[in-house]
This record gives structure tokens, sequence and C-alpha cells, in this order.
């Protein structure tokens, strides 16, 4: 365990004006308050926040930052308070150790809403400091490495798939390389524990085989570029073995088959001198196609910047280099620490827009339902490798790989996507689930009465806008099944000669476990609950007579002016319809409702064999009955079985049979085909029962027709 004055020693050896007295006082407070507490290897439990602490020296936080994190344990796991940590460290302290307090219980959490949850926690505290952010990481890092002590191993596995999932992944969108290279190494050491130690063995075996190999690769590569008279720094880097194992999953390919284990990096002093070394190196070496990849021009959404390109260097080898600056250097290894101030108190340094990730896992903070769909959507949000494309302006927007103009116009601000209704890529009109490349430049067409289609969802691959949409058609569904619940309960008050007001049902909410009136009709609408019970809870004394079965006065709609009856008698008002695909029942069935969660009523023909699945459950029956054959022109669709003889013209004879009775072929399949018959189903558009039976009279008087029936079930 580090000592007082070497944790002092480490921050003044890189900020000589940190505040000696501040993190000598943190770490008496941090010991005593721990007191006797052990971990589970036995260890003080002080020595976690020393380690903790020890951990973003390296990293060269300020003061603040270090005080964080030797107290981050105290007010979760000790007897004080937030007010002794403010009353003796001050206000800013005190915030940034409630930040990272409020996510400690992430940890070793079986429940899925849990951590979604308090995942939600950790996205808010870091929206208002990314310390908060770095402390976490760095004690997370420490408790991967002291995994293996824990005896449970459930809890080890859980641990890592959250480390895996979550901390590994937002530590890259900070830029942080090295964190995320251990975190995900430590897991990996977990989760797949053989899997890591092959690779292991066999990069011990390449190190020992190919020693004398990585030494002339790099005096070859210095000499081009000495020559060249660009002044650079050369040096090769094995691929951690996770990555290395993503890799052979992604493409399906064996550890032999890959070509860039080893990455060579030219660390340049000016921005310039990255193109011409480029130059340098293209001219001497053969260039593996499609390989090659700007992170200048374009930057990471994390700040990372470098010139990638694969080559076939010498002795022969596949390699790849990384061309950067020093200072881009910096940035790829400590990411959001590189821009740090090491002044107390003056905040980040960096361009705002390198996070503009953050803001948008924000918005889908605000779209998302719960906390499943919000940890689902930033899943999205930062698994994903990215494309680049450009506004009309020339505006760079970075997007997860598959995205649509659609992603793009979320990307580009929410209610632009709303009001998308098409879009142009490099000025030409194209549909909207179009997956974008990079270098596309997109030009979103919006109008102010459009609205995101619920379809939309199937092909988006942004969390954000997905959220979005899935926010949107949640609000348009629960405005419908309010306005049908309300309709349908003020039909059964009016059963009991009451006149339905919103004040009466305030005094049934807590019975529901609703809180507003307007959630309780949404419940009904939805078919969640009965008007027939709410009626009654509402009105005890008034008790009806009627049931949900109870058939209704005619449901009337507007047509050019005039009222029309509909077709269905015996349904509440403003009730959504939809017509059962086992029977397909058509005006002059006989017919009963079933009423769906979500869907309101499905119409079925009394004797359709999955009625008998809702026998138990005759609350939601509807009695129904056609209003009206004939007097509103609807078409249904039907299905019939034809059997016909396999000789020139049946087919033909078939079609004109339904066609001269006016019925319209709306789909046609064969489903046997035998050397003398052949079997088919064929869906028509009818108006009524006997319309049917007219063409099924007509296709039974063809004589190529061995059978006609209509299809159930």
């Amino acid at each position: 365990m580090i000592r007082q004055f070497q944790l002092v020693d480490q921050v003044k050896a890189y900020n000589p004006g940190a505040d000696e007295d501040l993190l000598n006082r943190a770490y008496v407070f941090s010991m005593k308050a721990h007191g006797a507490q052990t971990r589970a290897s036995g260890d003080p439990y002080f020595s976690h926040p020393v380690e903790v602490a020890s951990i973003l020296t390296r990293y060269k936080l300020d003061t603040a930052s270090i005080v964080t994190a030797l107290l981050h344990d105290t007010v979760e796991d000790t007897v004080a308070t937030l007010d002794d940590i403010e009353a003796h460290f001050g206000q800013d302290i005190a915030r940034l150790v409630d930040g990272v307090t409020k996510l400690s219980r992430i940890e070793l959490q079986s429940d899925q809403t849990k951590q979604a949850e308090n995942f939600r926690k950790l996205v808010l505290a870091m929206s208002e400091d990314l310390r908060v952010l770095m402390v976490k990481l760095a004690d997370r890092l420490h408790n991967m490495r002291t995994l293996h002590y824990m005896k449970n191993a459930d809890a080890r596995r859980r641990i890592a798939h959250e480390t895996m999932e979550i901390y590994a992944p937002l530590a890259e969108r900070i830029g942080m390389h090295e964190f995320k290279d251990e975190l995900e190494d430590l897991a990996f050491k977990e989760l797949n524990f053989d899997a890591r130690e092959s690779i292991v063995t066999r990069l011990k075996f390449l190190r020992e085989q190919g020693g004398a190999l990585v030494p002339k690769i790099i005096a070859h590569v210095e000499k081009t570029l000495s020559e060249g008279g660009v002044s650079a720094e050369v040096a090769g880097r094995e691929k951690a073995p996770y990555s290395i194992w993503r890799k052979m999953q992604r493409k399906n390919v064996t550890f032999e088959q890959l070509s860039d284990i080893m990455a060579f990096r030219i660390l340049v002093p000016e921005l310039p001198d990255c193109y011409r070394a480029l130059g340098l190196i293209h001219c001497a070496y053969r260039v593996v196609p499609e390989r090659f990849k700007d992170y200048i021009s374009t930057p990471k959404p994390n700040g990372y910047q470098s010139l990638h390109t694969v080559i076939i260097g010498p002795e022969r080898q596949r390699i790849e280099v990384q061309i950067r600056t020093r200072e881009m250097h910096q940035v790829a290894e400590y990411g959001v620490a590189a821009h740090w101030s090491f002044k107390d108190g003056t905040p980040l340094k960096a361009d705002p827009r390198q996070y503009r990730w953050l803001r948008e896992l924000l918005d889908i903070l605000e779209q998302a339902a719960g906390p499943e769909d919000f940890l689902e959507h930033t899943k999205l949000e930062m698994f994903q490798d990215q494309v680049f494309s450009f506004t009309p302006k020339g505006d760079l927007i970075a997007m997860p790989q598959g995205a649509t103009p659609v992603d793009f116009a979320y990307a580009i601000h929410s209610e632009v996507g709303d009001a998308c209704v098409g879009a142009k890529v490099n000025g030409r009109l194209v549909p909207l689930r179009t997956m974008l490349k990079n270098g596309d430049q997109v030009e979103v067409i919006t109008s102010p009465s459009a609205a995101p289609s619920p379809t939309w969802e199937g092909f988006v691959v942004t969390g954000k806008a997905r959220a979005r949409i899935r926010r949107l058609v949640r609000t348009q569904q629960r405005d419908q099944y309010v306005n049908l619940g309300r309709s349908i309960l003020a039909h059964e008050l009016r059963q009991m000669e009451i006149e339905l007001k919103d004040q009466d049902m305030e005094g049934v909410l807590a019975r529901f476990n609703c809180e507003t009136v307007q959630d309780l009709y949404a419940e009904i609408g939805d078919a969640r609950r009965t008007a027939k019970e709410v009626a009654e809870a509402a009105f005890p004394k008034a008790r009806s007579d009627s049931v949900w079965a109870n058939i209704v006065p005619i449901r009337r709609r507007k047509d050019k002016g005039k009222d029309q009856p509909i077709s269905i008698r015996g349904l509440i008002p403003g009730m959504a319809v939809h017509y059962a695909g086992c029977c397909t029942p058509v005006p002059g069935d006989r017919i009963v409702g079933i009423l769906t969660p979500g869907k309101g009523a499905t119409v079925h023909t009394i004797d359709c064999e999955s009625l008998e699945s809702f026998a138990s459950a005759p609350e939601r029956w509807l009695d129904l009955a056609w209003d009206a054959v004939g007097a509103v022109p609807d078409s249904h669709l039907v299905r019939i079985n034809v059997v016909i003889e396999n000789k020139p013209g049946s087919l033909g004879n078939v079609c004109m049979a339904i066609g001269q009775n006016e019925g319209n072929i709306s789909n046609l399949r064969f489903t046997n085909r035998a050397p003398d018959f052949y079997e088919m189903m064929v869906d028509v558009d009818v108006h009524d029962l006997k319309q049917l039976t007219h063409i099924m009279a007509a296709l039974r008087a063809v004589p190529a027709v061995n059978s006609v029936e209509r299809a159930r079930g």
C-alpha cells in the first residue's frame, strides 16, 4: 500500500502547486473512517481508495480528483456523511464524492433494472463533471485487479460482464485507451479464461520467434523517414488479447490469419509531418487497398487523431502503421485527462464538440421509457464503429456503421428527425432506409406537418433515433388509449344513467394504482382494466345490469359531410377493430369480438376454433353483429382453397370465374403440385358472404375445378 508521503510526492511531481495539506487531511480522514474494515483479499479496506488515487496520479489529475478518490467510499461504507465531507474539504469535493457515491451500488447488482438505473445516474453525474467518471473508472480498475479474491464465481462473472459492457466502452469514449485495454483484458480473463490463455501463449511464441524482426522493421522505417527529411520516433506495440479475440470473432478467422497483431507507431513533431511521413511510407512500401483511415481530418468522437494505413513492410511483413504528432499521442493514450489543466478549479480545455456523444446520451436519457430501454440504446450508441457523413454546409456528423438518413437527421437535432420526410445523398433522392457510407453528403428533407413512422424503428441504428421514435409512438398510442378508454367508460356509465366526470374518477385512482385520471383511461383503452370494474368502484351503490356483451347503438362515421353507418354493431364508440386472420370474417358471417390488450377488439366468426382459448375469460367477449350489410361497400379479405386439374387453361378459368363475380385476387399460392392436380390458396377481396358464396359456386361450375373450400385456421 502506498504511504502518505509517497502519494503526495506523486501528485507534486506533476503539479508542484498542489495543496499538500488537503491531500494529507484527506488521507488521514479516509484511513480513520475505514478503520479496521478489510477487503476480500484480507488487506485493509483503506488500501483500495489509496490505490485508486495512485492510479489517477498516473494520469496527472488535479488535487480535487485525487482527494475524491481517497474519500469516494467513505459516505457509502463508513459513518461519515456528505456534510462531514463538505465541512472538512469544501463544496466542490463534496459534490464529486456525492457523484461517485451515487454510483457505488452499481457493483454486485444481479437485477438488470437496478444496473440500468444506476447507469442512468452515471451518465447524469459525469455530464456535470467528467472527473466523476474518471474516479469511477479508476475505482472499477482496481476492483477488477483484485477480482480474483472474490469467492463467488457468479458475482465475479457479473462484475466482469458489467465492466465489458459499460465501463470499458465509456473509457474508450473519453479516449482513455490504457484504462479500456486493461479493463477489457481483466474482464476477458474472467469471462473466457481459456481463450485468453491461448492468445497470450501464441503472442509469447511470436515474441520468441520474431524477437529480432521488430527491431529490423523499426530501423528500416526510421531510415526511410530520415532519408525523406522527416524526424520521427518509431515504436512497435502488440494488440491487446481481447482486441485480437474480438477481431477473430468478427472476421471469423484464426489467429494465424491475422496480419496486424503488431502495430507500429510513428510520432512526428508537427501535423504536416504526419502527411509527409505517410507519403514516404506509401512510396517505399506496397499499400494494402482499402485499409487507409484519416482520423486527423475526421477525428473520432473521443478526440482521437491519427493516420492509419496497412502496408507490406520490411521483411515482407504485412503491418499496420499509425502516424500522429506527440500531442495527438497524449490524447490517444490519456484521452480527456490529456486536456486537464493542473491548477485546481480549472475546467477541461478539451473541445466540447469531442464530447457530443455525452449530450446524445443525455438525449436518450430523456426519451427512454425506462432503465432497461436506456441501457439498450446506450449500448447501441457506444459499441458500434463509426461512419462519417457531411451536411450540405460541410459539417461532419459521426454515426455508427449502418446508419441511415433518419439517424443522420436525428444526429443533427431531434426536431429535424421528427420532421424528416425524405433525404438526398450526394444529390440523389434515396429511400430513408439507405445505409450511409463514409464521405456521403446528406441533405434532409423536412415538413412541418410530418411525424416519425413506427416502421423507422426497424432500420435505425443509433440509440438517440430509436429512443425518440419509441417515445413519440408511445405518446401517440397513449393518446389513443386515453380517448378510447374515456369513451368506453362513458358508455358504461350511461348504462347506469350517470354522466362521466373526471373528478368522480379521482377517488378510485389509488385503488387501481394510477397517478392520474388519464392513466386510468389509458388502462381501460388498453384493455388492461374493464370499464365495468372502474364504474362499480366509482359508484358502488349504482350497480349496473349492463355487461361488456351488451349491444350498443350503431357507431357512425362521417363521409363527405353525411353520416354513414359502419359495418358492425356492438362496438364501444372509438374502439379499434381488427379482423382475425384465422377465420377471415366477412359481412354475413355470425361474429363475436375478443378484447385484446393493446389492440382493441378482434372480430372472429362464431365457429372459429381459436375461440376455445378464450373460454375462461368471458369478460373479454363482445356480442357483435353486422349492421346493414352492403350499406358500406368495404372490401374484406377471405381465403379459399381450390384444387384444379393440371391442364392448360385451368388457372385462367379460375381467375375468370372470380373476376366475373367482381372478386379481386390479392394473393395466390400453390401449396401442392402433383402430376394430375394442383392445390392452391387464393386470397380474394369480397364485400360480403353473399358475394363469396357466388364466387365459390362459380368456381365449382368450372370443369377443371375439383373442389372449393373456405380456408379455416
